[in-house]
């Protein structure tokens, strides 16, 4: 039996203000899914949170790099400080965020242990660094970029806290639920990243294209994985309060399958969940899907 532990992590550095003068509301998350009764759901400790810092961009502009960077890189080893000790003493991690950016602290965690490996489940691949402005703009928004940083690409007051770059090799990470047709889609598979779209994803179905992916996260290449979880993975049909709704995304009973055979992996070592967006869920359907989505993986 898993020894599962419920660890909030509302940090919503990452993202762009929705508005002037508003800040992303990604930091309910974590209240939102608990009063979704997860932590009796999935019978989990209480891990209690790790508090990020105030979201204020002061003077920043474009140009500027990545806003918040040296708070987002405090965080991260903050968080990664909790996550390695819940690691090492044996436990599962269920972190709640917060925006994407929350995986740097699982990933430095790991990188601490030894070699891990990643499978995001995303409706983009957050791949945004210097060497491909021209395809996605540029930086700024580290919840945008964190796979990138996470693999050694930007600026290394993130993407090389404690001399430790990479925090995830590239032939290490598994993609899914990425769009058809995303633009980063030839950079990543140059790189050695495996990437199964949603077309794919339908094609083969999702457990056998989870299963799929497995390999190579094993002994001895790896000593295991862990799984981001990012709400706008889901077609906005269903899950429209994210920041970014882009149509064509997977179906719930699709992620239920994924998640199932990811989380039911025995080198699966934690998990985070990302940028459902309590603000725009004003009927709260959406954080109850989102509940039932991560208290189904561990049923």
């Amino acid at each position: 039996m898993r020894s599962l532990v419920l660890l909030d992590a509302p940090s919503n550095l990452g993202l762009r203000p929705p508005a002037p003068g508003t800040v992303p509301g990604v930091y309910k998350l974590a209240g939102a899914l608990r009063e979704q009764g997860l932590l009796a759901r999935l019978g989990a400790r209480e891990g209690g949170v790790v508090v990020p810092p105030r979201y204020d961009r002061g003077d920043w502009k474009e140009g500027d790099g990545v806003f918040h960077a040296d708070a987002l890189a405090a965080y991260t080893v903050t968080l990664a400080d909790r996550i390695e000790r819940h690691l090492r003493a044996g436990e599962f991690p269920v972190v709640l965020g917060g925006d994407c950016s929350i995986q740097l602290g699982a990933s430095l965690a790991m990188r601490r242990l030894g070699r891990y490996g990643l499978a995001a489940i995303d409706g983009s691949a957050d791949f945004r660094h210097p060497g491909n402005e021209d395809v996605n703009g540029p930086v700024g928004a580290a919840g945008g970029e964190e796979l990138a940083l996470a693999t050694g690409r930007g600026q290394a007051v993130l993407a090389d806290l404690e001399g430790r770059s990479p925090y995830l090799r590239d032939d290490d990470v598994r993609l899914f639920g990425i769009r058809d047709g995303d633009a980063d889609l030839a950079e990543l598979r140059a790189a050695g990243i495996r990437v199964a779209t949603v077309g794919e994803i339908r094609e083969h179905g999702a457990g056998p294209a989870a299963r799929a992916a497995l390999d190579g996260l094993h002994p001895p290449a790896t000593a295991g994985f862990w799984v981001h979880l990012d709400a706008d993975v889901l077609d906005p049909g269903v899950m429209p309060a994210v920041d970014s709704p882009d149509p064509g995304g997977l179906l719930p009973d699709e992620l239920a399958e994924l998640l199932g055979v990811l989380v039911s992996s025995p080198r699966c070592v934690g998990i985070n969940v990302t940028i459902y967006d309590p603000d725009l869920d004003p009927d709260g359907r959406a954080g109850a899907l989102l509940a039932d989505l991560v208290a189904g993986a561990f049923a």
